[in-house]
């Protein structure tokens, strides 16, 4: 199987090393934005970890108008490119309509869709049209061998620079289900693989404050199977504080526990890279 490497900045997605995207779900105050990348940035430089950060400017698929949403394309977009700026960080954001993509590439280096409108052809060409790398997240309603379908309207608008993110599968009501093959299925579509491990643990349809809209339980589990599954990055959106997160309160990983949390993962990650290059050479 043959897998396409994608560069953002100095870090090759697909190679042996693996990458972490994270940051909160949704902007919030500059402040606390600031002070997350900050502390991120120093845990990805003690654990040799690549780092992405990610944040979004609006969530346009909360399930009440009561909730944050975010603060908007101009003022989100501004405090990310300060982000980007103040801490040499490559900055990862979703859209969610097509006249999104043009000013949000202009600012960050991956445009993300989101799981939920993967299938928008409109929106997935305004992304590739732009140029910026397209992390592609696979929708719950569909098998994961369909991702194909999106990957090739990137691909004939002259978009290669693609990623692939799992988090699960609709699973009877307001569940998500990890299948396992899906790591190797996306794999098989030719692009570097992220899983996305913090909204996998979402109960939707559940409100976020809500300690039951969110099963951290399984958050080790999940993460552990999906790295020895071989994925090239993890995705774990992080809070200082989750349970005052304006999104997403009860899956977001405490900031200050997430060094300890990934340890393990890179450990397993070494393992599978290494056993990996001992079939290559017995082979």
């Amino acid at each position: 199987m043959i897998k396409k490497h994608v560069q953002i900045g100095d870090i090759d997605c697909g190679s042996d090393q693996l990458f972490l995207i994270s940051g909160p779900c949704v902007i919030e105050k500059e402040s606390l934005m600031m002070a997350t990348a900050e502390r991120l940035k120093d845990i990805a430089e003690e654990l040799k970890l690549p780092l992405i950060f990610k944040s979004s400017f609006s969530k346009d698929n909360r399930s009440s108008l009561e909730y944050y949403q975010g603060p908007g394309l101009d003022e989100g977009l501004k405090i990310l490119e300060k982000i980007k700026r103040t801490f040499e960080l490559p900055i990862l954001t979703d859209i969610h309509y097509p006249s999104q993509a043009a000013p949000a590439a202009e600012v960050v280096d991956i445009v993300q869709i989101p799981a939920y409108l993967c299938m928008q052809s409109e929106l997935v060409v305004a992304a590739a049209n732009t140029g910026a790398v397209v992390n592609l997240k696979h929708g719950q309603f569909i098998a994961p061998e369909n991702m194909a379908m999106p990957v090739k309207k990137i691909e004939v608008s002259g978009n290669d620079r693609i990623l692939l993110t799992e988090r699960g599968y609709t699973f009877g009501y307001n569940d998500l289900i990890v299948d396992p093959r899906s790591f190797l299925v996306l794999a098989q579509i030719g692009y570097p693989v992220i899983f996305d491990i913090t909204h996998a643990i979402r109960k939707y349809g559940i409100p976020s404050k809500d300690p039951k809209g969110g099963t951290r339980e399984y958050l080790s589990v999940l993460s552990r199977a999906g790295v020895a599954a071989g994925v090239d990055g993890i995705f774990i959106e992080a809070h200082p504080h989750p349970p005052d997160a304006l999104c997403d309160a009860a899956s977001q990983y405490y900031l200050d526990q997430l060094a300890e949390f990934v340890r393990p993962l890179l450990d397993i990650h070494a393992l599978v890279r290494e056993h990996a290059a001992q079939e290559l050479n017995v082979g």
